[in-house]
């Protein structure tokens, strides 16, 4: 992602793993409890790589709450009873600890709801929207918008574009320094690194619709990937040091894609208006076609007060079809699963010859998609009630970061043999609705 970028857009064409950091003395002397064990793992000084998912972004931002709940932290929680040291995440001050603003929930009328912005407390430095910088050593080091490719942006100036990469940064570093480079000499003993998502995911956020000068909405070349990937563990592992990797979703299971369908929208049209026939879109090719539920409409379509509109019904009649921005029709969904298979036949291969664990984070997504409960609890893809994405259907919510960090944790035990201790996914919300505190 590479450009002059509005925050919104960038995070939304997002879907993210980067380098973390750790802030813990060097090599701590660490007690760990009777009964624990690090296993052929060190946790002293761990550091989390990774995109949006990683640093905590939900609801369509960055914020102080979300940032807390992101995997990482919960993982480095538990780690401290097995000798892990101290974990420090960029964190927003409480004074701005609504950071770069997010979408909250403020009604739910029969199954409609109405999503409002938060737009207090915001941690923006100047008109421009920069914000807040941090400074210190961290080990999260999640940058929302983060892709494998963009990880080493020969131009530079991906850094100076991305207000998340550049509020950790140094002046000198701004626009100097990409994101391999952001992350080397962290003397880390163990890394997570979930990184991949966003080189598929802009692109089809995008509704596989590519735009010139904009690196986010392109699909990164699976030998390129590859390559890249490799170079990244390459430098993680330089040490010796063990860590954890993870696959990437199918980014077409998320509610993103899978709330606003078109025999809904039909079935919405033929109440209001009987004749109402079929739904129309325009496809990658250009041709225009009557829409099944195999073309995946775009979250965003909900509230974008289009269907229907206009003297000939906008997405009701072939004469004006739903533009294919909005739709990831059923053969780009082909092309898109096709990456995403080959990204994660890739990191499995990778990880694998170096004897890293691997959390199958795409395998667990799709039992999300289907739905299954865990600790007692029903968990399921669907928008607002399924209680793992939050409310831009793209992102976790807490209960989903607490979710996943039970994955991350259970490979790694399996692997190295320690036994962090799970975590009660209970204790954790899903989205918050209107009047809970």
């Amino acid at each position: 992602m590479v450009g002059e970028f509005q925050m919104k857009k960038y995070i939304l064409n997002s879907f993210i793993a980067a380098a973390i950091l750790f802030t813990a003395a060097c090599k701590p002397e660490i007690e760990t409890p009777a009964g624990t064990s690090a296993g052929q793992a060190n946790f002293s000084k761990y550091i989390a790589i990774g995109n949006s998912l990683t640093s905590g972004y939900a609801d369509g931002g960055l914020y102080l709450e979300g940032q807390k709940a992101a995997y990482p932290n919960l993982i480095a929680a538990k780690m401290s009873s097995v000798g892990g040291g101290a974990f420090t995440s960029p964190f927003f001050t409480e004074e701005h600890s609504n950071g770069s603003g997010y979408i909250s929930l403020t009604a739910l009328v029969n199954g409609t709801p109405t999503l409002t912005p938060v737009i207090d407390k915001l941690a923006f430095r100047d008109p421009a929207k920069h914000l807040d910088k941090y400074s210190g050593e961290i080990q999260n080091l999640g940058i929302p918008g983060m892709r494998v490719d963009l990880s080493f942006d020969p131009t530079l100036t991906f850094s100076a574009a991305n207000p998340f990469f550049e509020r950790l940064l140094t002046d000198a570093q701004v626009g100097k320094t990409n994101y391999f480079q952001y992350i080397q000499g962290r003397n880390h003993t163990f890394f997570s690194i979930w990184l991949g998502n966003n080189d598929v995911l802009g692109y089809a956020l995008n509704g596989a619709v590519t735009v010139a000068g904009d690196p986010t909405t392109v699909l990164t070349d699976k030998v390129t990937f590859s390559s890249l990937y490799a170079n990244l563990l390459n430098a993680l592992t330089a040490g010796g040091q063990k860590g954890i990797v993870a696959t990437i979703p199918d980014v077409t299971a998320i509610p993103y894609f899978n709330t606003v369908k078109p025999s809904v929208l039909l079935a919405a049209a033929k109440a209001a208006n009987p004749a109402a026939q079929a739904v129309f879109i325009q496809t990658g090719t250009g041709a225009v076609r009557v829409a099944t539920d195999e073309d995946l409409i775009r979250l965003p379509f909900q509230s974008a007060g289009l269907f229907g509109q206009g003297t000939i019904p906008y997405g009701l009649h072939p004469l004006n079809p739903i533009t294919n921005n909005w739709v990831l029709d059923k053969d780009e969904v082909v092309k898109v699963k096709d990456y995403v298979n080959s990204y994660n036949s890739s990191i499995k291969s990778i990880a694998t010859s170096k004897g890293l664990a691997i959390a199958d984070t795409y395998a667990y997504f799709n039992q999300v998609k289907t739905g299954l409960t865990v600790q007692g609890i029903g968990i399921n893809a669907a928008f607002i009630s399924g209680g793992a994405f939050s409310l831009d259907g793209i992102h976790l919510t807490p209960r989903g970061n607490a979710v996943i960090a039970n994955v991350f944790i259970d490979a790694i035990n399996a692997k190295y043999g320690s036994t962090i201790p799970t975590i009660d996914v209970t204790q954790y919300r899903g989205v918050k609705f209107p009047d809970t505190k």
